[in-house]
């Protein structure tokens, strides 16, 4: 069992299916068993995953002291994930809203209240005896960051939607990275092209670039080779929201186990297709014996 700290936002979120996109305005729908409430958030939905795959997670975050965070800790617990370091600092738990289709478009509504200007102390003892620090990009871990790549950490990050490499949101996050995963939605022109300069740049050891039905792309930097893995075909499509965090997640667990990084990237792509078969970023997680079936 590898230890994989997680640290990063856990909200409220809210389904809704429409029938399509564009919505025309009406009243009011009623759509059966469409409209859903979980927790859900990038840290949450990785969490569960790598706790569902077998790791153990040391979880960080931060809510209100409120209805959404009592929601969250039972959630959590229900999960195995435990509730120790979460900081009910914030003046409300953050909430999204997801509006999607039968062909699997959607959007995402995301209120993180005031999350974006808190800090949290990362102390040495939540990350010195793990394997793998997973900082997802939001503000307050900028800090942990810091810290775990003084302490020699492997740190991995997803940083998503990305057109310019300069952005300067993210540039903290991409210079630390040893991987970094980022998504094909804000990319014109090359992938590989934009890949390249990232790695140029950043020197990250290994970027991975999620690319929805096509499949993904990856760098490594220890090959100085490209790998193109096709997307692994399920059988239903029913919700695409959390399929790149579900990559991501599957990646660091296998590679945090020691397998080769296109053996690592190919059980990733199973875990995702395995997960768009069910509504809810949270829902959906294959254990590593579905993943060597379905293989």
């Amino acid at each position: 069992m590898k230890k994989i700290l997680v640290s990063g936002l856990i909200n409220t979120e809210t389904t809704v299916k429409i029938k399509e996109f564009p919505i025309e305005y009406f009243p009011i729908d009623y759509p059966f068993f469409g409209v859903n409430t979980r927790v859900s958030g990038v840290a949450y939905n990785i969490a569960k995953a790598l706790s569902t795959l077998g790791d153990e997670v040391i979880f960080t975050t931060m809510t209100g002291n409120d209805f959404g965070s009592q929601y969250i800790d039972t959630t959590l617990k229900e999960a195995g994930v435990s509730t120790e370091h979460i900081k009910k600092v914030l003046k409300a738990t953050p909430s999204s809203a997801v509006l999607y289709d039968d062909n699997g478009r959607r959007q995402i509504y995301c209120d993180l209240k005031d999350i974006q200007e808190s800090s949290y102390e990362f102390t040495k003892d939540l990350y010195e005896s793990c394997d793998i620090v997973v900082a997802c990009n939001i503000n307050f871990n900028r800090e942990l960051l810091k810290v775990a790549k003084d302490a020699g950490k492997l740190i991995a990050t997803d940083v998503h939607v990305l057109s310019d490499i300069n952005d300067e949101y993210n540039q903290d996050f991409m210079k630390a990275a040893n991987i970094l995963f980022l998504s094909d939605e804000g990319i014109k022109g090359d992938y590989k092209e934009f890949i390249t300069s990232i790695e140029n740049k950043f020197a990250n050891d290994i970027i991975v670039l999620g690319m929805g039905s096509k499949g993904a792309l990856m760098y490594v930097k220890e090959d100085d080779k490209f790998y193109e893995l096709p997307a692994y075909k399920t059988e239903k499509v029913v919700n695409t929201v959390g399929a790149g965090d579900s990559l991501f997640s599957a990646f660091i667990h296998y590679y945090a186990k020691g397998l080769e990084p296109v053996e690592c990237l190919k059980r990733a792509q199973a875990f995702a297709s395995y997960k768009i078969g069910f509504d809810g970023a949270s829902e959906g997680f294959a254990t590593e014996s579905i993943i060597e079936k379905m293989l």
